[in-house]
């Protein structure tokens, strides 16, 4: 009985050995090596966008789905959400009370001739006459931006536009973020005032922002 178990015991430090020796050899860097029971640590892998079935032990399946919206209410991280709606309500409203919160820089408005290059124009044109190479194949070409409809236009509205889309045009909200939309107005009233706004379009701009701000300290006090 003790010669078994002294054999038992030498098969078991040769084995221990053996496998030591055999996991510290030169081996293929990008092997995984042997995995053991891999099924009960590596989740199923399913393809974006799709539906897809668990199955349970009682032979029942649940429908999932790979991509899950958010809860009702929640919101992003860093993400501050528009307050206007996409109504004739929300129009007015930006148009009123929305102004460009950045400062009017070289820096920036070589961005937003950058950006207009890029997303605008392809329909309003290298000028904003609405003489783009796509205008011509739409019903009618958009509105020249040294018109009077667009000359009067606040930039409230028209960042309400470029967020929601109007008429024709489509929102591009998933294309610009909310600082590349200013900027590209910004650019945008480079076309229409060659040699700067007049006076009196930036005065009555700062005295609508001190009027906002007037407004929103009286509520906070």
């Amino acid at each position: 009985m003790k010669k078994i178990t002294n054999i038992i015991a030498v098969i078991a430090v040769l084995g221990s050995v053996s496998i030591a020796v055999t996991s510290c050899g030169k081996h293929d860097p990008n092997s995984p090596g042997v995995e053991y029971m891999p099924d009960m640590y590596r989740s199923p892998s399913f393809e974006t966008n799709s539906f897809s079935l668990i199955a349970h032990t009682d032979g029942t399946f649940d429908t999932i789905e790979t991509n899950r919206l958010p809860v009702a209410g929640t919101i992003a991280r860093g993400f501050l959400p528009y307050p206007y709606s996409n109504d004739t309500t929300g129009y007015a409203n930006a148009g009123k009370y929305l102004h460009d919160p950045l400062p009017v820089t070289e820096a920036n408005v070589n961005e937003g001739e950058a950006l207009f290059g890029k997303y605008c124009v392809h329909c309003h044109g290298t000028t904003g006459q609405g003489d783009g190479k796509v205008a011509g194949k739409l019903p009618g070409p958009p509105p020249s931006y040294t018109g009077p409809v667009l000359m009067a236009l606040p930039e409230g509205k028209m960042f309400h536009t470029i967020t929601y889309g109007k008429n024709l045009m489509g929102s591009h909200a998933s294309q610009l973020s909310k600082d590349e939309r200013w900027k590209v107005i910004m650019y945008i009233h480079k076309l229409q005032y060659p040699n700067g706004m007049p006076v009196a379009a930036v005065a009555d701009s700062t005295a609508s922002k001190k009027e906002i701000k007037g407004k929103a300290k009286g509520k906070k006090g």
